[in-house]
Formats: C-alpha cells, sequence, structure tokens
C-alpha cells in the first residue's frame, strides 16, 4: 500500500489517502495483454483454413489479418477515449467481452462454403475481435504510464510485453488443438491435446480470452489526482521554460511532430506485422521448395511444427524487445533510441530471403520481432513525453491508426509481391484418418522484404530531424 495526498477541505496540511500498489496494475496488464497478443497467431491458423476451403487464394486467406489489425487499431481510438472518461476496468472488461465472443462466433465459419465462410470469419474474428482488442489494449498501457511517471519507458515496455508473449503460449496450443498432439514450447512436449480442428480450436480460444481478460481487467484503475511515487519529483524544465501543458487531441495532430511519428511508426509495423503474419507460411515455403514432391505427412507436420515454433520463439523476442528497448529508452533517450531499432530491423528484412537455414531464418525473424516490439514500447512513451499523459489513451489511440495501416500494408505486400514459385503437393490425414493429397503453394516473398526493409531505413534517416514541440504549439488543454 503506498499513499498519496488529497487537498484537506478544512485546511492545513493535506491527510494521506491510501492506494492500492501499482505493481498490481502491472498484473492486471500483463494477463489483459497476452491474451490480446493471440492476434499474432493467425498464420498458424493460414495453412489449415486453405486446406479447408482449397479456393481461397494467398490474398483472400491473408485478409482476415489485414481487417484484425485494422479494426483493432481503429476501435484504440474510441478505447482510448472512452478509458480516459469512464476508467480503464470498464472498457477493457467490454473489450474481453467482444474479443471473446467473436472468437466463439468464428466457430461456426465451417458451416458456410467457401465464398460466406470468409464473410463470417471478417465479421467475426476480424471485426469483432479487433475491435474487442483495440478496446482492451490501450487500457493496460494509459493506465501503467500514470502509475509510474519514473519508469515510462521500462514501463510501457512491461505493459506491453504480454501482447508480444501472446504468440508465444497460443501458437504451440492452437497448433495443437487444431491437429491434436502434444502442447510443445521450444519443442519440448509438455502435454497431450484433443484434436480440435480449425474450427473448434476458434471456440476453445475464445473462451479462454474472455475468461481471462475480464479477470485481469479486475486490477486496472487510475491513481488519484496528484499521484507520483514516492521519492520522485517531476523533472523540472531547463533554463527557465515554461512547463510542458496536456495537449489535447486536436492540439497534437497541429503538430508536424506527430506527422512524422505517425509515417515512421507506420514504416515499423509494415516491416514487423509483415513477418509476424507471414512467419510460418514462408518458413513453410522455405522448407517445401527444395523437396520433391508429394511431400509425405511427416514430412509436412515437422515443417508445419518448426513453423509454428517460429511465431513462437518470434513472441519471444517481440516480448523481449517492448522490455529492453523500452529501458535502452529512458537511458540513451527515445531519438538515438528510434534511429537504432530502424537501421537494425531494416538490415534483417533486406536479408531476410536470403536465410533459409532454419537457424538463419529464426535470426532474421527474431531481430525484426525483437525491433517491431521496440516500436509498440517507445511510441506511447515518446507521446507521454511530447503531450502529455491528461489525454493519453485518446491521444496515443490516434497515433495507433500508424499500426493498423501498417497491419493492412505489411501483410497485402507479403500476398501482392509474393511470386509464385511451383504448387507442391503434400500428404495430410483427413477426419476419417485416412490420408489425402492436398497443395501448398511455395511463394518467393523477396520483393515484399526489401520494400518493407526500405521503408525502415527511410524511416531511420526520418526520425533523425524529429525534436519535441516548441512552447508556441503547446496546447493549454
Amino acid at each position: 500500500m503506498t499513499t498519496a495526498a488529497v487537498p484537506d477541505p478544512k485546511g492545513g496540511p493535506p491527510p494521506v489517502a491510501p492506494t492500492m500498489n501499482r505493481w498490481l496494475v502491472v498484473v492486471g496488464a500483463l494477463v489483459i495483454q497476452v491474451s490480446l497478443g493471440a492476434v499474432y497467431i493467425w498464420s498458424v491458423f493460414q495453412t489449415p483454413l486453405k486446406g479447408v476451403f482449397q479456393s481461397w487464394t494467398e490474398t483472400q486467406v491473408t485478409l482476415p489479418a489485414q481487417i484484425v489489425l485494422a479494426a483493432f487499431a481503429l476501435a484504440v481510438i474510441f478505447g482510448g477515449r472512452f478509458q480516459d472518461r469512464f476508467g480503464p476496468r470498464v472498457v477493457a472488461t467490454l473489450g474481453g467481452l467482444i474479443l471473446g465472443g467473436g472468437m466463439i462466433l468464428a466457430r461456426f465459419s465451417g458451416d458456410f462454403s467457401s465464398g460466406p465462410a470468409l464473410v463470417w470469419l471478417i465479421i467475426t474474428y476480424s471485426v469483432l475481435g479487433g475491435l474487442g482488442i483495440g478496446a482492451a489494449y490501450v487500457c493496460p498501457i494509459a493506465t501503467c504510464v500514470k502509475w509510474f511517471p519514473d519508469k515510462r519507458g521500462l514501463i510501457t515496455g512491461l505493459a506491453v510485453a504480454g501482447f508480444g508473449a501472446g504468440a508465444f503460449f497460443f501458437a504451440p496450443l492452437a497448433k495443437a488443438f487444431i491437429s491434436g498432439g502434444h502442447y510443445q514450447l521450444l519443442g519440448a512436449n509438455l502435454f497431450s491435446l484433443p484434436k480440435l480442428g480449425v474450427f473448434n480450436t476458434f471456440l476453445a480460444l475464445g473462451l479462454i480470452f474472455l475468461v481471462a481478460i475480464v479477470l485481469g481487467a479486475q486490477l486496472l484503475r487510475n491513481p488519484p489526482a496528484g499521484y507520483k511515487p514516492p521519492g520522485w519529483n517531476p523533472p523540472q524544465p531547463a533554463g527557465g521554460a515554461p512547463a510542458r501543458t496536456d495537449f489535447a487531441p486536436r492540439q497534437m495532430l497541429s503538430t508536424w511532430q506527430f506527422w512524422l511519428l505517425w509515417i515512421t511508426y507506420f514504416a515499423g509495423c509494415t516491416a514487423g506485422l509483415q513477418v509476424i503474419m507471414k512467419a510460418s507460411p514462408v518458413w513453410q515455403s522455405f522448407a517445401i521448395e527444395p523437396l520433391t514432391p508429394p511431400v509425405d505427412a511427416d514430412t509436412f507436420g515437422s515443417i508445419a511444427a518448426a513453423g509454428a515454433m517460429a511465431v513462437a520463439i518470434l513472441a519471444i523476442f517481440n516480448s523481449l524487445g517492448r522490455i529492453l528497448w523500452g529501458k535502452i529508452s529512458d537511458n540513451l533517450g527515445r531519438k538515438a533510441t528510434l534511429v537504432a531499432m530502424f537501421l537494425l530491423c531494416g538490415v534483417a528484412m533486406l536479408l531476410l530471403n536470403s536465410f533459409r537455414a532454419y537457424g538463419l531464418y529464426l535470426v532474421g525473424i527474431c531481430v525484426v520481432g525483437l525491433c517491431f516490439g521496440g516500436y509498440l514500447a517507445l511510441y506511447p512513451a515518446v507521446i507521454a513525453d511530447f503531450y502529455g499523459t491528461k489525454h493519453l489513451g485518446f491521444n496515443y489511440g490516434w497515433m495507433f491508426t500508424a499500426y493498423g495501416a501498417g497491419g493492412i500494408v505489411g501483410p497485402f505486400l507479403a500476398a501482392w509481391l509474393m511470386r509464385v514459385k511451383a504448387t507442391a503437393a503434400y500428404l495430410t490425414a483427413d477426419a476419417a484418418g485416412g490420408t489425402v493429397e492436398k497443395a501448398f503453394t511455395v511463394g518467393n516473398y523477396q520483393l515484399a522484404f526489401v520494400v518493407a526493409g526500405i521503408m525502415c531505413v527511410a524511416a531511420a534517416l526520418l526520425t533523425l530531424l524529429l525534436r519535441a514541440p516548441r512552447p508556441s504549439q503547446e496546447g493549454t488543454a
């Protein structure tokens, strides 16, 4: 229990009011974000869904991933506004109910033919799921930043670390539910799970997400007005400069710094989400290309398992990047840290197509994931640094539209610029336990990687121009 001073209505020294332990907020944030982060496991569903709906093209099977990210980003704006007004607990709880409900309804996609099934999956998994994720996502970030003004970079990293880590736990869980067998983490068989199939896996995950997010939301609450950690005082403006004020959204949008930040955030998210949403099928293309078809069931199963493990390992680095880069930025500065991340990510994207050995492939995608995680940690901190915390939920919601745009463009580039190199037959088990032959499209993603890599290098150069808004640009919110 900590304390905070509140005004005494009768005058005199303010009494001391008790407040909750601020680290409980972090616990709630992590529970919520781990569940929300399962949005990054779409690539595990991609091949099984194409096996069911064989008429779906690469662009079509990518569409739900694009739309869920766009709906997610749009909902962050409104989620931020509502949590500023109604408090984080209510909005995060509502987000959990919407996400869980959307995933549960997605289970019925298998009851339709290929065309209506895609529409239903987009409405349930993508639109409802994305709206639920966006409503809940901003609440832990805005709440944690208010409780930890003394550790802003680190705490935003922790607040979003769970979001990156979600795929580590849920990618192998989804794969095990889809095909049956052991739940594996880093290649270790932990326990057996029943085979649910791809559609009942949506149902199972929806129930898990709903319960976890609603429970985690109960730990979220804003600190009392005027709260500051014991022993910490806000840094004073240098050289007698006026104290920084909180920007209202309209005032923030009128500054050129916001738009420069938006463009660079978009570039980083385009690269990161392109890799995250395609990590499994890209590896499957790399692994299947040199094989002679038809690929036997055991070999294809091993390749698919390696793809799911790549998604899980990528999630670890995505999560670590949020903590690591957030802490580095507290010491090195936000600007220098962003430049370093963009350059590192750009180089990894430019080289990724040449990383055909599994170990090298993991290195490449994990570097991208590490940097992408850093973007998710640093941009909320930069918005708080530049524009204050009073309207942080709403202000960061506007910045987060860059994530949504990157979520559309990144996977789209991978599907649109992908060149078909071959159609390889593979063997797999059907529902009755027999063996059937299906087709896998082997793609060349090099052009998409190069475009995203160049965008990251350009973002590093643009970031060199960044500076805080001048006092004349500040609002009086």
